[in-house]
C-alpha cells in the first residue's frame, strides 16, 4: 500500500493496531496464568476484557471507513510479545518473574499508547470525530492499565522481588 495521504497512513496504522490487539488477545491469558500474585493475574485478565473492546472499536472504525482491518502484521508487537514469552519461560523466583511480567506488560502498553495517540490525532486532523473519540477511549484505557501495573509494581510486586525467597 502506498502512503500517499494522511488518510492512507491512518488506515495503515489502524491495521497495525488491529494486528497488535489480536496478538495481545492471545498473550494476555498466558501472562495471567504465569503471574503468581493474584492482583497481577487479575490485572492481566481485566485488560484482556478491555482488549476485546479495543478490537470492537477498531472494527467499528474500519466499518465506517469501508475498509478491511486485515492485511498487516504488527512486527513490533511480535517482538514485544516474544520478549514476554521469554519471561514466561524463564526459571525465576515467582516475585521476580511477576516483576518481569509487569515490565513486559508495560512495554506493550507504551507501544499501544504511542500508536493510539498517533491515530487519534490523525482522525482529528482528518475530521473523523467519532473515530477520534473511540480512539481516545482506548488510549485512556491503555493509560489506566499502565498506571495499574505501575501501582502494582511499586506497592507489591517489586517490593516482594527485592528479597526473593532464595535470593541474597
Amino acid at each position: 500500500m502506498k502512503l500517499a495521504t494522511l488518510h492512507d497512513l491512518y488506515v495503515d496504522e489502524l491495521k497495525d493496531l488491529y494486528s497488535a490487539e489480536h496478538q495481545i488477545l492471545k498473550a494476555l491469558p498466558k501472562m495471567a496464568k504465569t503471574a503468581t500474585a493474584p492482583q497481577l493475574a487479575k490485572a492481566f485478565t481485566s485488560h484482556l476484557e478491555e482488549t476485546k473492546g479495543h478490537v470492537e472499536r477498531l472494527e467499528k472504525i474500519f466499518k465506517k471507513l469501508g475498509a478491511s482491518p486485515k492485511g498487516k502484521t504488527c512486527k513490533a508487537m511480535e517482538g514485544l510479545l516474544e520478549e514476554g514469552k521469554e519471561v514466561i519461560e524463564e526459571d525465576a523466583d515467582p516475585a521476580v518473574k511477576d516483576a518481569a511480567l509487569i515490565a513486559a506488560g508495560q512495554r506493550v502498553e507504551h507501544y499501544e499508547m504511542a500508536g493510539y495517540g498517533c491515530v487519534r490525532t490523525f482522525a482529528q486532523l482528518l475530521g473523523y470525530d467519532d473515530a477520534a473519540e473511540l480512539l481516545q477511549q482506548t488510549l485512556d484505557e491503555e493509560g489506566a492499565a499502565d498506571e495499574k501495573l505501575t501501582r502494582l509494581a511499586e506497592t507489591v510486586i517489586n517490593v516482594e522481588a527485592v528479597a526473593p525467597a532464595g535470593g541474597k
